[in-house]
This record gives structure tokens, C-alpha cells and sequence, in this order.
């Protein structure tokens, strides 16, 4: 399974991977982009796509020896990876989504030093992200303006057709300890793995995309 914690920058991606992969391992590998690619000098949004492909390939990797990969740490739209190209041979995709409110995120950015002049981006970026949680086609533009040709964009849409459909857990960070957040999420991926919790299952949507073909 393909386990996505993502988030705008300051809702606590890094941390709490930092905070949990001990426990999720060996079953589950916790990983970054950097863990799997190269960083550019500077990255576009076709390269995070192709990045995303690249790890979806590590997920794929890992299920072939019955183990899952949790990706967490950069801002990759949960979107991103069902319409990364070899998504749908994954088993699931489960998707978190740790949100933080305008306040605390631009205090959590300022106590780290990131330029002021990026916070009202970073913002902006956490309302979209909220807003995509709740329905794949919100501001498509988005993810696809400047996009990886090679996406499988349809996807999204057909999730929406399918039974399980599009899920995307999201959980509150800005008044939760880095401890509690962590505690949260580890809870979500032990449930995810076990079928506890709705996940995404791509090889549905792929087959009802064909058949409305």
C-alpha cells in the first residue's frame, strides 16, 4: 500500500515521519522525494510529479515483497500520485492530509526562518490543499498548469465513480503537540494497512474509466 502524509509547508510532514517510521518499521518504509531522487537547483511541478512517479515505483517495489511505503515531507497533492503513471498497479493508496490554520502555520514558518515574503504562497497553498481533500477536481489547474505531461489526470474523476471513491483523511495540527499529531497518524497508517480506514484502489477507477470509454 502507498501511504501519503502530505500537507502545506509548517503543518508537520517531516516531524512526524521523523517521529514514527521507527515504529512502522520494517513493514512499512518511510520515505521523502530526496530519499528516492535527486533534487534540481530548482524543482518545478513537473518534477515533483516525476518524482512522485519514481517513489510510486519504490511502493511498487515494496508490495511485490508484501511491505508498504509511507511518503511524507513534501508537499505532493494526494491527487499527484493516483495520477502518477503506474499508480493504478498499486494494491491502495491511503491518503492523510495534515492541515494547520493561517495563524499557527505562519508562526510555525517564521520560528524556522522561511522568507515572510513566501507565507501568504504557503497560505494560500494550505487552502487549496483543504479544499482538494474534499473533492479531486477542486482548482485542477492547480496540479496540471505546468504539469508532467505523462499524468493520468482522468483518474481523478473516475475515483469519484467508483466504489470507496476519493478519501482523504485530514487531521487538524494546530493545536496538537508534535507527539499527539504523530500518535494520530501512526493510528491512521496501522488502521489503513489493516482495511480499517477508506483507501483508494486505482485498478477500480482504471476499469471504470475504461468501460465509460
Amino acid at each position: 500500500m502507498f501511504l501519503l502524509l502530505t500537507g502545506a509547508s509548517g503543518a508537520g510532514k517531516s516531524t512526524t515521519r521523523r517521529l514514527i517510521a521507527a515504529e512502522l518499521a520494517p513493514d512499512t518504509e518511510c520515505v521523502e522525494l530526496g530519499h528516492v531522487v535527486d533534487f534540481p537547483p530548482v524543482p518545478t511541478i513537473a518534477w515533483r510529479q516525476q518524482a512522485a512517479e519514481a517513489v510510486v515505483q519504490r511502493a511498487l517495489a515494496l508490495q511485490a515483497e508484501g511491505r508498504h511505503l509511507l511518503l511524507a515531507g513534501d508537499p505532493v497533492a494526494a491527487g499527484e500520485v493516483v495520477a502518477a503513471p503506474s499508480a493504478h498497479e498499486l494494491e491502495a493508496v491511503a491518503a492523510c492530509l495534515l492541515d494547520v490554520n493561517a495563524d499557527v502555520q505562519a508562526s510555525r514558518l517564521a520560528q524556522r526562518g522561511d522568507d515572510p515574503r513566501m507565507f501568504a504562497d504557503h497560505i494560500a497553498f494550505a487552502e487549496w490543499m483543504r479544499g482538494h481533500a474534499r473533492d479531486p477536481g477542486h482548482m485542477a489547474h492547480v496540479l496540471s498548469t505546468g504539469g508532467w505531461d505523462a499524468m493520468r489526470w482522468e483518474r481523478l474523476e473516475s475515483l469519484a465513480a467508483t466504489d470507496g471513491g476519493w478519501a482523504v483523511q485530514v487531521i487538524d495540527t494546530s493545536e496538537r503537540s508534535s507527539e499527539q499529531v504523530a500518535q494520530e497518524v501512526l493510528a491512521w497508517c496501522r488502521a489503513a494497512v489493516s482495511g480499517q480506514v477508506p483507501v483508494m484502489r486505482l485498478s477500480s477507477a482504471t476499469l471504470s474509466l475504461e468501460q465509460r470509454g
